[in-house]
């Protein structure tokens, strides 16, 4: 059963092209122009996708009210407004905040990740670049090759921290530390083998990585 995303967005432009990426990714995608009559709406809907400016009620006031009455439904703000201001006044009831402009693999895996943490999805199918990954069943197939790709137990656990974190620099110690389960101790080159590793499987260029990105001196980047 597909996930159904409730969308508020007026721009005709926006939110036409959301709900087309959304619906050719398999979602089931219900469009409002207004939060008007949005709670008829909230008993199938999964997540709720939310702009700012509305006309009528505006995103942080429907937003607050739909998380109060369904306070299980994941919310993530979609919006132009990039100040902390804003920021912090949407994180007050959101689950996550998204500023436009934005790339349609992050806004995918982005939603991926709060229907995992509510519970919805049965199965956790991703497709980021020419891989499809399968999280449930720990498969990771290449789309370009048709081939399945094997990582090792702890390359698939690297991976999928940087896929619950897409777009974030994460620290050397904050991957190491979640993957091990140990205190990460500096200079210690096990973490830098097995993205190397890594890489060379899920990359399409290895030597030239476009997904994981290192950021010199702190740590890695999933780029989406």
């Amino acid at each position: 059963m597909n996930s159904t995303i409730l969308h508020i967005e007026d721009d005709q432009e926006i939110g036409s092209w959301v709900s087309d990426f959304l619906t050719e990714r398999g979602y089931e995608v219900i469009w409002l122009n207004s939060g008007q009559n949005v709670m008829e709406h909230m008993v199938q809907a999964d997540i709720v996708i939310l702009d700012i400016m509305l006309p009528g009620l505006d995103g942080y006031t429907i937003g607050q009210r739909l998380k109060q009455k369904y306070p299980e439904k994941p919310i993530m703000m979609l919006t132009a407004r990039t100040s902390i201001e804003d920021k912090l006044q949407g994180l007050s009831f959101a689950d996550d905040y998204m500023t436009k402009p934005y790339h349609p693999d992050e806004l995918e895996a982005r939603i991926q990740i709060l229907l995992r943490r509510s519970g919805v999805v049965s199965t956790d199918l991703m497709q980021l670049g020419h891989l499809n990954i399968d999280r449930k069943a720990n498969r990771i197939l290449n789309t370009e090759t048709n081939t399945e790709i094997v990582l090792t137990g702890k390359q698939f656990h690297i991976f999928m921290f940087f896929l619950d974190h897409p777009n974030q620099i994460l620290t050397q110690r904050q991957i190491y530390e979640a993957v091990w389960e140990d205190p990460y101790i500096k200079g210690d080159r096990t973490l830098m083998v097995h993205i190397r590793h890594l890489r060379e499987k899920i990359e399409l260029d290895p030597s030239h990585p476009q997904m994981i990105e290192t950021i010199r001196g702190i740590g890695y980047r999933l780029k989406l």
